[in-house]
């Protein structure tokens, strides 16, 4: 297989990719390219836990800290980002670990997201997440 067809046609690298591997010709992989792709699949799947982490956590603070603006937006969003990374975990359920190890940075980037949002000084959120993980993934968890 040739190396340079990475380069020029990404989608059709990925076929015959593919179709060797299917057909056991494993002398004619691009194993460098493959591992390129495998490591940057893993470092997709983070990237979207913590993303959807702090999006989640940021909402979750302005739901928390402004009641009175509440909205069918913010709620909506809760939902759809706690259902990203509850997919997230049963496509891969290590990434769970991953969630648990980077909840408090997560916590802190979503501090400075709410802050810019809404107006209000960071100092306005605590420093330690007033959410407990677990909670912060259950369905019908909604702070007072």
């Amino acid at each position: 297989m040739k190396t340079n067809l990475y380069d020029k046609d990404y989608c059709l690298w990925l076929e015959e990719t593919i179709q060797v591997l299917r057909e056991g010709r494993l002398t004619e992989l691009d194993i460098s390219n493959l591992i390129e792709e495998i490591e940057d699949m893993g470092i997709s799947q983070k990237k979207a836990v913590k993303s959807n982490s702090r999006i989640l956590l940021m909402h979750l603070l302005k739901w928390k800290y402004q009641p009175t603006k509440r909205s069918k937006s913010w709620k909506s969003s809760i939902i759809e980002h706690r259902k990203r990374i509850r997919d997230s975990f049963e496509d891969s359920p290590s990434l769970k670990v991953y969630f648990a190890n980077n909840f408090d940075l997560c916590y802190q980037d979503a501090r400075e997201l709410a802050a810019a949002e809404t107006g209000l000084s960071i100092d306005e959120f605590p420093i330690e997440s007033p959410f407990f993980e677990q909670d912060t993934l259950k369905p019908d968890y909604f702070p007072e």
